[in-house]
């Protein structure tokens, strides 16, 4: 199968003041190093201010999500949006399959329902070499492409809010 095409970076709009939360799941330690220093860059570089919480694996990322996001709405300091970042390699039994579509499921449900922007850099892979390919920053920087989704529907957020209120 062949790569998707990524679109040359252009000179975007980045939210401004955007304040994110980045959970990490640290099951395997290294490829979550990857994951995070992708989405890091990303997210200094548009100048965000974000937060990060690690758990054991990656069935704890979207609990964790809830938990964070609910104590920031209630200390009146909410995200703007949530990076999702782990790692699931396939082994000998089922427990990949439930892990891997449970977490996506899960993260898209939690996203749709608060209406939160949620990027995912989770990865689902046969092997370590294709998580590493796929986590590091010079070659696949899921980390990285899900702090650019968080940041991309952030940016859609506020253009549909300013519009809204714009037809009031």
């Amino acid at each position: 199968m062949a790569a998707p095409k990524r679109k040359p970076a252009k000179a975007e709009k980045q939210p401004p003041g955007a304040r994110i939360l980045v959970v990490e799941a640290r099951f395997y330690n290294d490829i979550a190093d990857a994951l995070l220093a992708g989405a890091a860059k990303v997210l200094d570089e548009a100048r965000a201010a974000w937060d990060i919480v690690t758990v054991p694996g990656s069935l704890e990322i979207v609990p964790a999500i809830a938990i964070a996001v609910d104590a920031a709405e209630k200390q009146k300091r909410p995200y703007d949006g949530v990076v999702a970042l782990g790692c699931v390699i396939q082994g000998e039994t089922f427990h990949f399959d439930i892990v891997a579509m449970q977490s996506a499921r899960a993260l898209l449900d939690f996203s749709v329902e608060r209406r939160l922007p949620c990027g995912n850099g989770i990865l689902t892979v046969d092997n370590e070499p294709q998580a590493w390919a796929r986590a590091r920053i010079t070659e696949g920087d899921k980390g990285g492409d899900a702090a650019r989704a968080t940041l991309a529907l952030i940016q859609i957020k506020r253009q549909r809010a300013g519009t809204a209120r714009a037809k009031k």
